[in-house]
């Protein structure tokens, strides 16, 4: 799903970050990716578990991924 976004390289999605890297994945991809998806890519930037970051950082991605929609509603 990510190449299918563009992001090809461990470089792009770093630039992106988890959260814009989804929202750019779920246009891409018809929303198919889930939530679980923006806990593994957090996960894969950070060097833990998907579950990890689902238990420890949930709300703080939310809350980013709510303002990304509200400054870039694509």
């Amino acid at each position: 799903m990510l190449a299918q976004a563009g992001i090809v390289s461990v470089g792009q999605l770093r630039a992106l970050g988890a959260v814009a890297a989804f929202v750019k994945v779920r246009a891409c991809c018809g929303g198919k990716a889930s939530l679980n998806f923006l806990w593994a890519l957090e996960g894969a930037l950070s060097g833990r578990p998907w579950q990890e970051v689902a238990r420890s950082q949930r709300a703080s991605l939310l809350l980013a991924l709510d303002h990304h929609r509200r400054n870039d509603p694509r």
